[in-house]
């Protein structure tokens, strides 16, 4: 289709896109999408193409595309109050509601919500706030943070750090000090094949306990998890894991932070990955799902345990330094308060689950054989496939070959998006929790063409 296109001259020459090849884009040698609009489980571009959204934008569009009941959310309070900030106990309607409503479905032993913008500050925030706690407690050595290998929990300073995939270091003198990374719960991934699950899981927590004595638990502040590596392959933890981790931490008082941002609000099937997976955490982190991206919002949810202590610093030191000018932003807790109410009224998070389970259930059917297909996982609304040269003895493809990213491109000529995980060959699944069984096959048969139609 020929065009006069200004927009996208003003897009190579005025945007600086995320993680995107910078020269490449600006060059035009690569082509971007300008999205216009989205239905359920659906987007649609300039010129009218429609795509299976198999990622929900970055796992993040949960309750589906064009739910109106938000869009007026946001537009009624936009014309009521547009902004007001939340510094010395100020609040809205929006904001007070949109904190009963997360504490009531938090886990019983937390107390607050602090509201942020994104996954990244929100991070952040549980960094300051952590080591505020172990001043208070007079414990000025007790900083350091471990975080774990393929972790992602954010691109910032601090939380760019405890992300543990070498594209979010390299050449931004990445991770800083302070931040140790531990072995990752990637099954798949062992060194030694031919270690059971229950030894790899003996092997982490053997890791785990080694660098703690190494660095001295004294200096030990936090663990920094998700649930359910993400970002980092969409792995589930093996069998056994968080129950051999979460004692070590308990013995040697160190605080555990979830990093919900992609499981909770429903990814899993349940509201939390930390309920899924039976942890008690300190901190959760969440962002993505509490909007449904329909508006910028984060949340940092702390215990009672941290809560009381906090208190006390306030009282000895006077009101906390720390906050954002959008902290508890209006318009971001009007469209969460919608969200929350639709993920309940159309039990979509039920819908997560049991579409969810089909969908990696016939992932797992249909590549079962395939001589490339290392590994078909997943829980709930997520899914991955990874990708190998062989299966047995597993031998990786070679990175530069880029598989992976061929085979997702391959997928977009179906009319699906999935994403090329980084690290490896994975292709990673997250639709809407809309997702229908009939898209849930869709999604399949795309993927099995997409391999065969890149060569494999």
């Amino acid at each position: 289709m020929l065009r006069n296109d200004q927009l996208g001259q003003w897009d190579r020459e005025s945007f600086m896109h995320p993680s995107t090849h910078l020269g490449q884009f600006a060059r035009g040698e690569m082509q971007g999408r300008i999205i216009t609009g989205g239905e359920g489980s659906h987007i649609q571009d300039r010129d009218g193409q429609r795509w299976l959204d198999g990622f929900a934008g970055l796992y993040c569009v949960n309750v589906g595309y064009g739910r109106q009941q938000i869009a007026e959310a946001i537009a009624t309070q936009a014309k009521e109050l547009s902004y007001y900030h939340a510094y010395v106990g100020h609040g809205t309607e929006a904001s007070i509601t949109l904190a009963k409503m997360v504490m009531d479905r938090a886990p019983d032993h937390m107390s607050k919500v602090y509201f942020g913008l994104s996954g990244s500050d929100a991070n952040e925030t549980n960094i300051k706030l952590i080591w505020y706690y172990n001043n208070i407690l007079g414990r000025p050595e007790k900083k350091k943070i471990i975080s774990r290998w393929r972790g992602y929990h954010g691109s910032g300073l601090m939380t760019g750090s405890l992300t543990g995939l070498p594209l979010f270091h390299n050449k931004f003198d990445l991770p800083l000090a302070g931040v140790l990374h531990t072995t990752a719960p990637y099954y798949f991934a062992r060194e030694d094949w031919s270690q059971s699950e229950a030894q790899f899981v003996a092997q982490c927590a053997a890791d785990l306990e080694e660098m703690i004595e190494r660095e001295g638990a004294d200096t030990i502040a936090a663990f920094w998890a998700e649930p359910m590596l993400g970002t980092g392959g969409i792995v589930p933890p093996p069998v056994g894991y968080w129950e051999a981790i979460a004692p070590i931490l308990k013995k040697h008082d160190i605080l555990l932070v979830a990093d919900e941002v992609v499981t909770g609000f429903g990814r899993l099937g349940s509201y939390w990955g930390s309920e899924y997976y039976g942890i008690e955490p300190d901190f959760m982190t969440v962002a993505k799902g509490l909007t449904s991206a329909y508006a910028p919002l984060s949340g940092s949810i702390i215990s009672d345990k941290v809560w009381k202590v906090l208190e006390q610093g306030t009282d000895e030191n006077g009101p906390i330094g720390h906050g954002w000018t959008y902290s508890a932003h209006p318009i971001g807790a009007a469209a969460g308060v919608a969200n929350l109410k639709l993920l309940d009224e159309l039990k979509l998070m039920e819908n997560a689950g049991t579409v969810g389970a089909y969908l990696n259930a016939q992932m797992a059917d249909a590549l079962a054989d395939h001589p490339h297909v290392g590994e078909v996982r997943g829980e709930g609304m997520l899914c991955a496939v990874e990708l190998v040269e062989k299966r047995d003895p597993r031998k990786y493809f070679d990175p530069s070959r880029k598989i992976g990213a061929k085979v997702i491109a391959e997928l977009a000529t179906h009319h699906i998006i999935g994403r090329a995980m980084p690290g490896g060959d994975i292709l990673g699944f997250a639709p809407p929790f809309c997702l229908t069984r009939d898209e849930a096959d869709r999604i399949v048969d795309g993927v099995v063409k997409a391999i065969r139609g890149a060569g494999l």
